[in-house]
C-alpha cells in the first residue's frame, strides 16, 4: 500500500536512531512544489497556497522530533484517490476537505467526529468563526479542523468606478438592492462605455451557483427541504434568476467568456465588477502594485451586497478531516499536536485570501493589517454553507450551474430551467443519498 511505503522508512529511520517516531500519514491538495519550497521552514517567507502548507509541515517537523509527517499531494481535489484508499481500509491520518463534501464521507461512517482531538489540543470550537464552525458541523457533531472560509467577493476597478462617479470618500459604492445594482450598472456602462459586470458564463457552473445560493440564502428560501431533496421553482429563485437575465439582456455584463477569459478582462480593465471568489485576491493585488498595469492603485474587494432580503453570502471551506482507522494513543496525541500547530498557525494561511477559521486571527491585527482583508472580513460572520443535510453538493453545484447558466442567457425559460434543475438533482439524489441529520 502506498501509506505502508511511505511510513516504512520513517519506521525504519526512528529505530535506526535509538528513538521511536510516530507517523501520520497527511493527504492534501493545494499543489507541489517541493523544488522551491521542500527545506523552507521560515513559513513568513512562503507565498501562495503551496508554499505555505509546505513551509508550515516542514517547521512542524523540525520542531517535533519525535513525530513525523509525510505529505501526499494528490491532484485537486483528490477525491477519487481518497474513496479508493478508504475502499481499500487503508485511508491518511488526515485529509483535506472542502465543506461541502464532508457530509458525504461522515454519512457514510468513514470520518471520525474531531472532538476529542480538538480537547487534546485544546481548541475550543468557541474560538472559530460562525462560518467556519457550520461548515465542520455534521449532525450535531464537528466532523473537522476548519482551515479557512471562502466564497465570492466583488473585485472592484475604481478608476473605472470613478469615471463612473460611483466612488464616495474614496471606497466604491456598492448597489444595497437589485433596483439599485441595475441603475449604477446602466450609469456604469453610460459613462465608461464598458460592462458594469464581468461574467464567466462559459464552463463556469460553480459561478451562477454562487450567485443563486447566496440570494436564496439571503431570502431565508427553504431551498433544502428535507435530506435527498431541493427545491428551485420558488418566487425566490424566480426571482434571482431573472435578475441576472435582466443584466444579459441589456448588455450589462460580459457574455460568452470563460473563467480565464474573465480574469483576463478584469486585469486588463474591461470592466467594473468581478464576482469572483477569494482564491484571486493574491493575483489582482500582484497587479494592484504593478505600475503600467490597468489595476495599479485601482482595486478593491467586498463580500457581495445584499440585492435581496437579509445580508448573508454563501461560503465554503477547506478542513482537516480525520479519516476513521484504529489508531494507536501515540497516534491520536500527535494528531492533536499537529491540529494545535495548525491552529497556532492560521493567520499565515490567511496570507493566501482564504479568511482565517478562528475570531482572534481574523478579528487580530496582523490580519487586518493585509490588504484589504478588514473589507472582506465580515465574509466570516456572514457566511453560510449550504445545510448539510444536502449530500453530493459538488454534483449538485454542476445542475445548478449548467441549468442557471441557460436560463440566464436566454438558452432555456427561466420556469423550465429551474424545473429541470429541480428534477435533474432530486432523482441523482434519490440514487445516491444515504441519510444524515441536519447539523
Amino acid at each position: 500500500m502506498k501509506r505502508a511505503a511511505l511510513l516504512l522508512p520513517l519506521l525504519l529511520l526512528g529505530c535506526a536512531g535509538g528513538e521511536q517516531r510516530t507517523g501520520v500519514y497527511l493527504q492534501r491538495f493545494f499543489g507541489e512544489c517541493t523544488a522551491v519550497y521542500g527545506r523552507e521552514t521560515n513559513v513568513a517567507a512562503a507565498e501562495g497556497e503551496c508554499g505555505i502548507i509546505t513551509a508550515m509541515l516542514n517547521k512542524f517537523n523540525a520542531e517535533n522530533p519525535d513525530v513525523r509527517v509525510s505529505d501526499n499531494v494528490v491532484a485537486w481535489p483528490g477525491y477519487p484517490s481518497l474513496t479508493a484508499q478508504m475502499a481499500a481500509k487503508d485511508p491518511p491520518d488526515v485529509v483535506t476537505m472542502h465543506s461541502g463534501v464532508i457530509a458525504d464521507y461522515a454519512a457514510k461512517g468513514l470520518l471520525e467526529p474531531v472532538e476529542p482531538y480538538l480537547r487534546e489540543a485544546g481548541i475550543d470550537p468557541a474560538a472559530f468563526t460562525e462560518a467556519s464552525r457550520r461548515a465542520v458541523a455534521v449532525g450535531g457533531r464537528l466532523y473537522g479542523l476548519p482551515w479557512d472560509t471562502h466564497g465570492g467577493l466583488y473585485h472592484v476597478n475604481t478608476k473605472l468606478f470613478a469615471q463612473a462617479g460611483l466612488m464616495k470618500d474614496g471606497r466604491p459604492v456598492l448597489p444595497s438592492s437589485a433596483e439599485e445594482f441595475l441603475r449604477h450598472a446602466r450609469q456604469f456602462k453610460a459613462r465608461t462605455g464598458k460592462p458594469y459586470l464581468i461574467q464567466s458564463l462559459v464552463g463556469d457552473p460553480a459561478g451562477q451557483a454562487r450567485n443563486l445560493y447566496t440570494y436564496l440564502l439571503a431570502q431565508n428560501a427553504d431551498f433544502v427541504p428535507a435530506p435527498g431533496q431541493i427545491r428551485l421553482q420558488t418566487p425566490e429563485a424566480r426571482r434571482i434568476v431573472a435578475f441576472y437575465r435582466r443584466i444579459n439582456e441589456e448588455r450589462l455584463g460580459t457574455l460568452n467568456q470563460d473563467t480565464p477569459a474573465a480574469i483576463a478582462s478584469f486585469t486588463n480593465g474591461e470592466g467594473g465588477i468581478y464576482p469572483t471568489g477569494t482564491w484571486m485576491i493574491g493575483q489582482f493585488e500582484t497587479d494592484e502594485r504593478t505600475p503600467g498595469r490597468p489595476l495599479h492603485d485601482s482595486y478593491a474587494v467586498y463580500p457581495f451586497p445584499r440585492l435581496f432580503g437579509r445580508d448573508v453570502a454563501f461560503v465554503s471551506g477547506h478542513a482537516w478531516v480525520v479519516p476513521k482507522r484504529e489508531r494507536s494513543p501515540a497516534e491520536r496525541a500527535a494528531l492533536a499536536r499537529l491540529f494545535r500547530f495548525m491552529a497556532d498557525h492560521n493567520g499565515d494561511w490567511a496570507r493566501t485570501g482564504h479568511l482565517p477559521a478562528f475570531r482572534d486571527v481574523i478579528e487580530g491585527s496582523k490580519f487586518r493589517a493585509l490588504p484589504h482583508r478588514a473589507d472582506i472580513a465580515p465574509l466570516a460572520a456572514k457566511g453560510r454553507p449550504l445545510p448539510s443535510v444536502l449530500q453530493r453538493q459538488s454534483a449538485v453545484e454542476g445542475i445548478v450551474g449548467e441549468e442557471v447558466s441557460a436560463a440566464v442567457i436566454g438558452q432555456k425559460p427561466i420556469d423550465a430551467a429551474l424545473a429541470d434543475a429541480e428534477r435533474r438533482i432530486n432523482e441523482f439524489l434519490a440514487e445516491t443519498q444515504v441519510g444524515t441529520s441536519a447539523s
